[in-house]
């Protein structure tokens, strides 16, 4: 049987004794699939340390062996693909190595299942401490493999193995000693691996520190088994707390207590003397032993399921845990030391032997509990650093593959990561954000043009993502959740709108509509229950997980082609794709970037609706009685004067037809003007009707004195009809890339994302009551009711300013605040401001907005605070980005007189006439998201000196400026322009 197979009867496998067929066989001589996968795995793993390492022998003449000089250097990916090309060859496989130069790692990589191997030897090295005492046969020449016994101390915490190799003899028929071959390490502590490095220190050879670290951190099952926790101190702290007290203080259910604690105890006495009694067997059964144990362990295929766990683990289920038996105390230890030895064998050996163990798990999948506990040990190794060239060295090597092996577990492997981090390993998530956000940048810069098929930079992004949501759990999250299922806001929206028919003006269901992508669901999201929005005041600031590079440089055209790409193959049942789309991980994007992944959006949608219509107008031509012909845009006619009255009878008109018609290019016409309408026109339109709109003369929105903020009238003169045409204003500028000058509380945009407002949301809606309310619930004295005198009856101001008084529970003027029901009286006090006294007008207002924003990405980028920011634009208003960022034409430059005038003369306006200046040539007084650098101003001369004044093209940023005579003209002549400009014309 060529090609690896495993053969019954005389077959058997290439490069395999006939003692390993013999040996893998059943009773009956028939090997059973577990045993041909173990062989199988064998002889890969024999290829691929024949390729990475050699059989030992300098005169090896086969051209697949490293011994031999003629394999090429290749990475660890690149070994493991060719050794399983020479699996299926069936190629030549040395014998293994009887030398000394054989290293301890390919020693390690001999599968203790391997058969062919046989212990004999003339002469032992014995290796002692506290607890065993094991041998280990040194190889005769004779010996064609050699099978290693396994080395463990049964308990490392307690008794630290002393590695005594000194004292082996050579062999009776060599006339030279032979250099004892070095037992493999099952696991390792903290405390045997600082004492293996004093003693290797003293001897001044670290090759046995080496030949173990190789042994330990090249493989999952041993790495998982190695620094473990000592749980003797959580399990008799009851015991301690107890003793602490006096005698009398302890009633009956303490006394069981320490019954309990004493029957541990002489549980935990009778294991240990169990276990020191199997200690004393002979070396030989020690060996056998451990060589059982490890083919059980082979047999478990590599699906291992996620609900399996290893003794000593809680009872709660793993995926859902966020325990770990990981020692991160003695294992950051050993790395302080490990990192600060001068001698570097010892971090190199680390860093190739962690480069393995990542590959491995990488591309066989093995149980993801074990791999777990092994990625928990690596990553704190390389995000526990101080900086220096060893660590950095090592961060630069390890990170990339240990985060291609964690991005390619399983979404609940992924979550059990993230609570890990988030209960254990907080304090190193800023070091872990860092740490990536540099690797991206590193590899963005090395490779700007195939970034997006880069394999570390997708594999560093889903880490980066584990740990977005390591560091909202490690925060202080709102709990329960304020989020707001889709169903029960449209049960209460019926509940409230009882008896409204405005409601049913609209052919449109929010609950019908796709609010997020099938595709586009966030798994890790629904796995820990949590989203972003939960976490006021995060650990990490959720801004530090931009990466500058990577958004200026992701060509975001590029990568919404592949977020439709995914989408369309959702929507055919495609179960794997080769496609990765940065959209779906947002929170690395700048919100700049994103502003332009939603330009695109909106772009394409446009079109589609454009040719949409086109086609209609075409099919339908020439036919009789086909009246009101679609048009390819949503085209506005409005009055000045008329401006409120016009636009919302438009849409009104539009919306009760056919809504979809909303998501067409808005084309805006004022009568009587000249101006056609690139973008100007509607940035004038949006401004112009939110003056008039958020006027609280108009009686639909109230101003907060004390913080400026508009805030829904809970008794407006309108119906509810017309806050659904708000809504569709507000949506309709975000579609258009149109910035406003609203000034909505933050809440505002959190309910439109699906949350309900809270206690923590009176912060900025109104300051001065929220500070009132948080003396409430902080004050612990028990005389709460005479001090504050409050019951659950309150009083609020309506549009008139008169005074209206309302009951939070029934009976509610007789009910005092005190210290048993003040959390009610907060909660149902913040929950009748900010939701249910404008349920239904909130409720009418994001029925509209979603009419338009239903099927964009919006919610699935931005935040509610960016969604602000898109909404408001930036606060950031710098004059000195927007002069670096202007182009000229026409003859001027940057280093012209007369340029450098003009900024002189800009820079020393007032905030309010720079204002105007941006609004004059722009269309809007608003900074656009991410600051005037992303505003592109043209300066182009229009002509020589004159009377005439600056004009403007704000469809596309152009300032038409002529070449005046004099600063002092220039300067005049442009005061004049900003100041009395409005209205459109034709030049």
């Amino acid at each position: 049987m060529s090609g690896g197979g495993g053969g019954e009867d005389d077959q058997h496998l290439p490069g395999v004794s006939s003692a390993s067929g013999s040996a893998a066989g059943t009773a009956g001589g028939r090997a059973t699939p577990e045993m041909k996968r173990s062989a199988v795995r064998s002889l890969i793993q024999r290829y691929f340390h024949q390729l990475q390492s050699g059989c030992g022998n300098a005169q090896c003449s086969n051209a697949n062996c490293a011994s031999s000089g003629k394999v090429a250097p290749m990475t660890p990916n690149e070994v493991a693909a060719r050794a399983l090309q020479l699996f299926s060859q069936d190629a030549q496989l040395c014998e293994a190595s009887t030398s000394a130069t054989s290293s301890p790692q390919d020693v390690d990589m001999l599968s203790p299942n391997d058969s062919s191997s046989s212990s004999s030897g003339s002469s032992t090295s014995t290796i002692t401490s506290a607890s065993t005492t094991t041998t280990t046969s040194r190889q005769s020449q004779s010996t064609p493999a050699a099978v290693l016994a396994a080395v463990s101390s049964t308990n490392l915490v307690q008794s630290v193995p002393q590695l005594d190799l000194g004292g082996a003899e050579p062999s009776s028929g060599d006339s030279e000693p032979c250099t004892p071959t070095l037992p493999p390490v099952q696991s390792l502590d903290a405390n045997s691996l600082m004492a293996l490095y004093e003693q290797c220190r003293a001897a001044d050879s670290y090759d046995r520190i080496c030949h173990a670290i190789g042994d330990v951190f090249s493989s999952v099952d041993r790495l998982s088994k190695s620094f473990i926790r000592s749980a003797e101190p959580a399990a008799s702290s009851s015991l301690q707390e107890l003793l602490a007290n006096p005698p009398e203080a302890l009633n009956k259910e303490q006394l069981r207590t320490l019954e309990g604690e004493h029957d541990k105890d002489e549980d935990s006495t009778q294991q240990l003397e169990e276990q020191s009694e199997s200690a004393e067997v002979t070396p030989n059964a020690t060996a056998a032993a451990d060589v059982e144990s490890e083919a059980e362990a082979d047999a478990e295929d590599d699906d291992v399921p996620m609900a399996h766990t290893t003794e000593g683990t809680s009872d709660e289920d793993p995926p859902q845990s966020s325990d770990t038996l990981v020692d991160l105390p003695g294992l950051r230890r050993v790395q302080r030391l490990l990192f600060s030895c001068q001698t570097r064998a010892i971090t190199d050996k680390l860093t190739s032997s962690v480069i393995q163990l990542a590959d491995w798990v990488h591309y066989l999948h093995p149980d993801w509990e074990k791999v777990i506990h092994c990625l928990v040990i690596c990553f704190d190794l390389a995000t526990n650093t101080n900086n220096s060239v060893v660590d950095m060295d090592y961060l630069d090597r390890v990170l990339p593959k240990l985060c291609h092996a964690a991005a390619a577990m399983p979404v609940p492997a992924q979550a059990r990561l993230a609570r890990i981090w988030a209960a254990h390993c907080s304090d190193q998530l800023h070091s872990l954000v860092a740490a990536c956000q540099q690797q991206i940048t590193l590899q963005v810069l090395l490779d700007e043009e195939s970034m997006r098929e880069n394999g570390s930079i997708i594999s560093i992004t889903k880490v980066l993502k584990i740990v977005f949501y390591a560091n909202i759990l490690a925060s202080e999250l709102e709990r329960p959740s304020c989020r707001v299922p889709l169903e029960d806001r449209t049960e209460a929206a019926a509940a409230s709108g009882s008896g409204v028919v405005e409601d049913d003006l609209f052919a449109y269901n929010s609950v019908l509509q796709p609010h997020m992508p099938k595709f586009a669901e966030d798994q890790l999201e629904k796995a820990l229950q949590v989203s972003a929005i939960d976490c006021r005041k995060p650990l990490i600031p959720l801004e530090e997980f931009y990466n500058e590079a990577l958004s200026e440089n992701i060509q975001m055209h590029h990568d919404y082609l592949s977020y439709k790409t995914l989408a369309m193959e959702s929507e055919i049942g495609s179960g794997h794709t080769n496609y990765f789309s940065f959209m779906l991980y947002a929170f690395i994007l700048t919100p700049s970037t994103k502003v332009d992944a939603l330009y695109y959006d909106s772009r394409m949608r446009m079109y589609s609706e454009r040719y949409t219509s086109l086609y209609s107008i075409l099919n339908n031509f020439g036919q009789e009685g086909q009246d009101g012909t679609p048009r390819p845009d949503l085209k506005l006619t409005v009055r000045r004067d008329q401006l409120i009255n016009d636009a919302l009878i438009g849409l009104e008109m539009v919306a009760m037809s056919n809504p979809k018609d909303l998501k067409k290019q808005l084309v805006v016409e004022f009568v009587g003007e000249q101006g056609i309408d690139e973008g100007g026109v509607s940035k004038e339109f949006f401004q112009l009707i939110v003056e008039e709109i958020f006027n609280p003369a108009f009686g639909m929105f109230i101003q907060q004195e004390e913080t400026n903020n508009m805030w829904f009238n809970a008794t407006p003169f309108e119906n509810g009809a017309q806050f659904t045409l708000i809504g569709i204003i507000i949506g309709l500028a975000i579609y258009n890339n149109v910035i406003l000058a609203v000034n909505f509380p933050m809440v505002v945009y959190r309910k439109l994302m699906g949350y309900c407002g809270t206690f923590a949301d009176l912060s900025d809606w109104s300051p001065a009551l929220y500070k009132s309310l948080k003396s409430i619930m902080d004050y612990q004295g028990q005389d709460m009711e005479e001090v504050f005198d409050q019951t659950f009856k309150i009083s609020y101001s309506d549009v008139f300013g008169d005074m209206v008084e309302h009951e939070l529970v029934p009976n509610g003027k007789d009910v005092l605040v005190g210290q048993h029901n003040k959390e009610l009286f907060v909660n149902l006090y913040s929950d009748f401001l900010l939701n249910t006294n404008i349920q239904q007008q909130f409720n009418a207002f994001r029925k509209g907005f979603e009419m338009v924003t239903d099927e964009s990405p919006l919610k699935l980028l931005f935040r509610p605070e960016e969604i602000e920011m898109l909404v408001c634009g930036s606060r950031e208003f710098d004059f000195v980005e927007l002069e670096n960022s202007t182009v000229y034409e026409g003859g001027y430059t940057e280093e012209s007189q007369y340029i450098q005038d003009f900024w002189s003369i800009v820079h020393a306006m007032p905030n309010e006439a720079k204002h105007k200046l941006l609004e004059f040539t722009t269309g809007s007084a608003r900074v656009p998201v991410g600051g005037l650098k992303c505003l592109r101003l043209l300066i182009t001369r229009h002509g020589p000196d004159s009377d005439r004044l600056p004009t403007s093209h704000t469809c596309f940023n152009v300032l038409l400026l002529p070449e005046y005579s004099s600063r002092e003209k220039l300067e005049e002549r442009l005061m004049k322009a900003i100041n009395y400009s409005k209205g459109f014309g034709m030049l």
